[in-house]
């Protein structure tokens, strides 16, 4: 289809960019476009004015900041994948960029156009919480547990853009591991589940889970991280991991109802907590 009449600008400087998205309440940031451009040939969404922010410098690059990787939020998943930064300090991030819909849209999308969009079927609004990384705005930083606040939408405010993210480096002793179950590869995930385990002396001091589609946001599965702590590596995971779904509000449509992706929640926690723990 014909996307609806709107605007173009390609601001060369931040303030321009956040002057012009301030200033019209019907305006939409382009950045990969990965997710916004289906949208608009769909007819889902109509913005009057689109503005790219691929020139803007202070959204490019990937660094290693000490105790965390800055990820600059037009970096591409491509980029992230391939980044000695982030597969050595944040390798979590990486496992899931790898994972998002095929190398077309990974060599085209971006890190932070992803973020931003906020679909709660997304593969890294899931790390970003379960990591508890730092959203940087071109204002003020926010925490991700505060940045997701429902369906497609962000603490984003009028004029703001998103610059990047701030990864934090768990450090030794700690396993990661992605699990994603999706009807092809290019597809949302029905339900993906990130975790990052500490393992000491043959059990798990400390988990940290993201659900992705189990509710309008990410999630991160706080009883099974609470019933993971002291449990040693073996069958007692499976019982632990059993909790994954509570708290969570998961929406029926074509690929699943309720109670499925509840139980994909479950089997694919275990799979994800076994294989960062370093589970045989």
């Amino acid at each position: 289809m014909i996307p609806a009449p709107f605007d173009y600008l390609r601001p060369a400087s931040l303030q321009e960019a956040s002057e012009a998205l301030a200033s019209d309440e019907d305006a939409k940031v382009l950045a990969g476009g990965q997710s916004l451009l289906p949208l608009l040939r769909l007819r889902l969404s109509y913005p009057s004015l689109l503005v790219d922010v691929s020139r803007l410098s202070e959204l490019n690059g990937i660094r290693d900041e000490g105790d965390h990787v800055f990820i600059g939020a037009m970096a591409t998943h491509d980029e992230v994948t391939r980044s000695p930064a982030v597969t050595s300090g944040c390798p979590l991030v990486a496992l899931a960029a790898a994972t998002v819909a095929d190398p077309a849209v990974r060599h085209r999308g971006t890190f932070g156009g992803s973020l931003a969009h906020a679909d709660p079927a997304g593969d890294l609004p899931a790390v970003a919480v379960a990591l508890e990384c730092v959203m940087v705005t071109s204002s003020r930083e926010v925490p991700a547990a505060d940045f997701f606040l429902d369906y497609l939408e962000t603490a984003l405010g009028p004029g703001e853009i998103l610059l990047g993210v701030k990864v934090p480096k768990l450090g030794p002793g700690w396993g990661f591991h992605y699990e994603k179950f999706r009807r092809t590869a290019q597809a949302w995930a029905i339900v993906s589940v990130a975790a990052a385990v500490r393992r000491s002396n043959g059990s798990i001091q400390e988990a940290r889970i993201g659900l992705a589609n189990m509710g309008p946001t990410p999630l991160r599965a706080l009883a099974a991280e609470t019933a993971l702590r002291g449990v040693e590596v073996g069958d007692a995971l499976a019982q632990a991991c059993s909790e994954a779904a509570e708290g969570t509000s998961p929406t029926a449509d074509l690929h699943a109802q309720p109670d499925y992706r509840r139980h994909l929640a479950r089997v694919l926690t275990q799979r994800a907590v076994s294989a960062a723990a370093g589970a045989p």
